[in-house]
């Protein structure tokens, strides 16, 4: 009897895929090269199986044709799939290595993007694109007005306001086809931000309808942008058993270089996605600058911190928090209590009960301060009655 096949691994390319198919006791019993034309159909005609890829460019699509003919397609990291690739590098030993490794039990996998965090994400991209080509024109424009003599300011305002400026009061020393040179890149400059400011505009409208970044958005430091990339990058945030996986996911954990038990901590790790971090670390910069105007607990922790450890530090411990709240607003579909106060009142019952009663588990924590609340309430009920006060002394 042929050996019936339950596992898939394919080297996804732009034109050319290697498959290799598993039995149960991952005995090698399919080897195939498809084209790109050839793969859907004949992944079709197979029976449902798992299918393991590598998280790669394309891999979320193929993974949504996947599942609409049945299979559990399962995206890994392409890091943890390096470790199982036998000797020298190939096609078809990436595709082994992948089959193998989509059979670990304690592999960790890559949720599957819609089309609509695509689209998102995609939005995102061009405009990082857009700000880079900005910032290129800009340092052009620098270059050649220094040559003749014009010194412009730095930043992108102060080049939008001066700009136009500069070249009507400096044309005695532009020739006629420097002129029109510099005022092209002028043109192409003005384009670019109404590129810019249309997309803006599109992320803003996204944020102000989609719920999860409305949620989002009420943590102090983030805003549309922010949200918008955390909601396109997150697809499942259950996937993360932790708020703590999470910030270690987006790199805003310390590194380890322990051994002997004998714990050494680095500084952070800086994995994951770059543009994701940068945000989040400057939103917690935005909150830093007002954090002397506030009294309420988070923001003497950062004032503390700020003293003991500096602005830097503080701002990427400050995004470590951002993060682990995103995560529990995602997995639990509320809203972010630290706008209304009610989160700190929260933490204040509960460190009242923890000094009341020390080491409190889980289950008992809403009995304690039930109690507590039954207690405050009869002690001012009999403050206000009659004769109260001595009947408490």
């Amino acid at each position: 009897m042929k050996p019936e096949m339950s596992v898939r691994g394919i080297d996804l390319a732009k034109r050319v895929f290697h498959a290799v198919g598993m039995d149960e006791r991952g005995k090698i019993v399919l080897r195939k090269r498809l084209s790109r034309h050839d793969l859907r159909p004949f992944l079709a005609k197979l029976p449902p199986v798992r299918i393991g890829m590598a998280a790669c460019g394309g891999a979320h699509y193929w993974a949504r044709r996947f599942r609409e003919h049945g299979h559990e397609v399962k995206l890994m990291a392409p890091q943890f799939v390096k470790p199982y690739v036998k000797s020298n590098k190939n096609d078809r030993r990436e595709a082994e290595a992948i089959a193998e490794a989509v059979t670990r039990p304690t592999r960790r996998f890559v949720p599957i993007k819609d089309v609509d965090q695509q689209d998102i994400q995609a939005l995102h991209r061009v405009r990082e694109w857009l700000i880079g080509e900005r910032t290129a024109l800009i340092n052009e424009v620098h270059g050649l007005m220094h040559a003749y003599g014009i010194v412009m300011p730095k930043g992108v305002a102060k080049f939008r306001q001066a700009v136009v400026e500069k070249l009507e009061s400096a044309k005695d020393k532009l020739t006629a086809l420097s002129q029109e040179m510099c005022w092209k890149l002028v043109e192409e400059f003005a384009a670019l931000e109404k590129q810019l400011a249309s997309d803006q505009e599109k992320l803003d409208a996204l944020a102000t309808t989609h719920p999860a970044c409305q949620r989002l958005m009420t943590i102090p430091g983030l805003g549309p942008l922010t949200a918008t990339a955390l909601v396109a990058a997150v697809s499942d945030a259950s996937a993360f058993k932790n708020g703590r996986q999470f910030a270690a996911w987006l790199g805003l954990v310390p590194r380890q270089h322990s051994t002997g038990g004998k714990e050494r901590l680095l500084g952070i790790s800086k994995r994951g996605d770059s543009s994701l971090r940068k945000l989040l670390v400057h939103g917690a910069r935005t909150t830093i600058r007002w954090v002397g105007r506030q009294t309420d607990r988070r923001s003497q922790w950062m004032r503390h911190l700020v003293e003991r450890r500096g602005k830097n530090r503080t701002a990427v411990a400050v995004a470590n928090k951002n993060a682990r709240l995103v995560w529990a607003l995602l997995t639990s579909h509320q809203d972010s209590p630290l706008t209304t106060g009610e989160g700190q009142l929260l933490r204040a019952s509960v460190a009242s009960v923890r000094m009341e009663y020390g080491k409190v588990t889980k289950e008992e924590m809403p009995k304690l301060l039930m109690a507590m609340v039954l207690e405050k309430s009869m002690e001012e009920s009999c403050r206000t009655m009659p004769g109260g006060s001595e009947l408490m002394t």
